[in-house]
């Protein structure tokens, strides 16, 4: 019983702040209508200095575990030892994150991060892409991969490291680097390609709902979602599918050719000491533990393209916040109760 109403007193809290939302969402509409013709807001690119932000974690850690007077000393070190790097001519690693979608839409942010580092590295500095992506459409991971094939065109060496996962499209952005580096349990690879298509066509027949797709091309549509498949189509997307899939050998085999494609172009991925011995990437290591070791010798920088967000999109970003911790909330109310 205590459920039951916990339940309805959600649906109550629910319905006010959907109806809340619709009346401000109203309310803003016609004034974003009148400004959607403008153009978006331009953004910005942020940079953080990676040796400072160690520093500062470090200081944090001896200050709260080591006695002030050692504290005190190992901060006149630190100083002597920053006047005497100020002299000197240090490399620097440029740091990009890329967390992909199936529409690879961090590309729109990557390409003015390139941009932004290719206008002021040199042949000594370094970039490096942390990527996380399973993969998505094959025109956006292109166009991220070409965007990576600008840094190694340009003589600026490149690495890529791959905490989580890099695989299917995600792969063919990291196969571009000079040296990729995988954590221990990073899942690499997925050489493959893949189309999902659901078709309704029997179900629309059932009710007697007729679909008219009219085409100029023979090939102009091969399988449908609302249509009737045919088998010429099927055999069709097929063929356009392992097209895809030797593209992909051959961009891969064009920047690794240690790898032996046949072996790993079946549509598997492995996980980190399994793609170290297929030779899919070079190194076992986290990001972290080499922009550390890194810092020792070099300036990093973690580059970052910031789009500023328009009034509607904050207020819904907002609004859906606010909704789900109100789920969340209800949860585990409901749970703790059935405990």
């Amino acid at each position: 019983m205590e459920v039951l109403f916990d339940y309805l007193g959600f649906l109550a809290k629910t319905a006010t702040v959907v109806v809340a939302f619709l009346i401000v969402m109203s309310a803003v509409a016609g004034a974003a209508a009148q400004r959607s013709m403008r153009p978006p807001p331009l953004g910005h690119i942020q940079v953080v200095r990676i040796n400072e932000l160690l520093l500062d974690m470090r200081r944090s850690i001896e200050e709260a575990a080591m006695p002030r007077s050692l504290v005190k000393k190992q901060r006149k070190q630190d100083a002597k030892a920053r006047k005497k790097r100020s002299g000197e001519a240090r490399r620097r690693v440029f740091v990009m994150n890329f967390e992909g979608d199936l529409a690879a839409s961090a590309v729109d942010s990557l390409r003015r991060e390139v941009s932004a580092v290719l206008a002021t590295a040199g042949e000594d500095d370094e970039v490096v892409v942390r990527v996380d992506s399973a993969g998505g459409m094959v025109h956006g991971y292109g166009l991220g991969a070409s965007q990576l094939a600008r840094v190694r065109s340009s003589g600026v060496k490149l690495t890529v490291a791959v905490d989580k996962i890099a695989a299917s499209g995600g792969y063919l952005m990291a196969a571009v680097a000079d040296r990729i580096l995988a954590a221990p349990f990073a899942v690499v690879g997925s050489i493959g390609v893949l189309a999902q298509i659901p078709n309704v066509h029997r179900l629309l027949k059932k009710h007697d709902v007729d679909v008219e797709i009219l085409t100029a091309g023979r090939h102009k549509r091969t399988l449908d979602v609302l249509g009737e498949n045919t088998e010429e189509g099927r055999e069709k997307l097929r063929e356009e599918l392992h097209d895809v899939h030797a593209l992909f050998q051959d961009f891969v085999g064009t920047y690794r050719p240690a790898v032996d494609l046949d072996a790993v172009s079946t549509g598997e991925a492995w996980y980190g000491q399994r793609a170290l011995d297929r030779s899919l990437v070079d190194e076992l290591a986290t990001s972290d533990e080499y922009l550390m070791a890194a810092s020792a010798e070099a300036d990093v920088f973690e580059v970052s393209w910031v789009q500023p967000k328009r009034p509607i999109e904050r207020l819904v970003g907002q609004a859906s916040l606010g909704l789900g911790r109100l789920v969340e909330k209800f949860v585990d109310r409901t749970m703790g109760g059935i405990r």
